[in-house]
């Protein structure tokens, strides 16, 4: 096999690991779907938690703007799936917004206002670095590092299921889909060689694993099924 027709192969393995990974990213993204229509249905956020759509729009602005040609070369499917991912955000938050009590709006109000600050100065910064190298490592270890905070997040989830055993507020599709696009970003980080994207996505796949496992073995301890999560995670 020649070296040009290996490039191509990889390549174009590359491009199917990100496209899956957009794929069975929009299934996160989906997922608090029923928990909108929840609060929209009783006109109140309950007891809810806004602060996951806070860190997700957060995360998926950072990586989108890693994903862009100005950072990182070559990584147009990491900005793709954060692009879309943050309108998602954007849309539960102010979901959120309309329904929440006052002391809630004030602070998630609050929290998005950071947010675009933060992800401002972060831009702003960034225009000031002028070595391309150096510019791709600031913005890369900021992306990896917001990456991994929110993988991480399952952790509280993963304690409640031991402690309680039972998978209630461990939905399957939510799992199953974390790990499906952890593990094809991970495979499109190796393929494109950039650590940036496959070592938090490679710590993704391994929590995702976990989730599975334990949900398959608490299903037939558990004595119902998974209810709308208190807390949802989001890549």
């Amino acid at each position: 096999m020649s070296l040009f027709a290996a490039f191509s192969i990889c390549k174009v393995a590359k491009d199917a690991a990100g496209l899956a990974g957009n794929v069975f990213a929009f299934g996160l993204f989906v997922s608090p779907i029923p928990t909108f229509r929840r609060i929209m249905r009783n006109r109140s956020t309950e007891m809810f938690s806004g602060l996951p759509y806070i860190y997700s729009l957060l995360n998926c602005l950072i990586c989108m703007w890693y994903g862009t040609p100005l950072v990182s070369p070559d990584n147009l499917l990491v900005t793709t799936v954060n692009s879309i991912g943050a309108v998602f955000q954007f849309v539960y938050i102010l979901l959120f917004l309309m329904y929440a009590e006052k002391e809630k709006k004030v602070r998630m109000l609050g929290l998005l206002l950071a947010v675009l600050g933060i992800f401002a100065i972060i831009l702003f910064i960034s225009l000031q670095i002028v070595d391309v190298l150096m510019l791709r490592l600031f913005v890369g270890f900021l992306s990896c590092a917001s990456l991994i905070s929110m993988f991480a997040s399952p952790l509280f989830i993963i304690r409640l299921v031991v402690q309680t055993k039972s998978i209630e507020f461990m939905p399957f599709y939510l799992s199953l889909s974390t790990f499906l696009m952890s593990t094809s970003f991970f495979l499109y980080g190796l393929l494109n060689d950039d650590a940036f994207i496959y070592v938090p996505n490679g710590i993704g796949t391994i929590l995702g694993m976990i989730q599975l496992l334990l949900y398959l073995y608490y299903e037939n301890k558990s004595g119902e099924n998974s209810r709308e999560p208190l807390i949802v995670s989001y890549a």
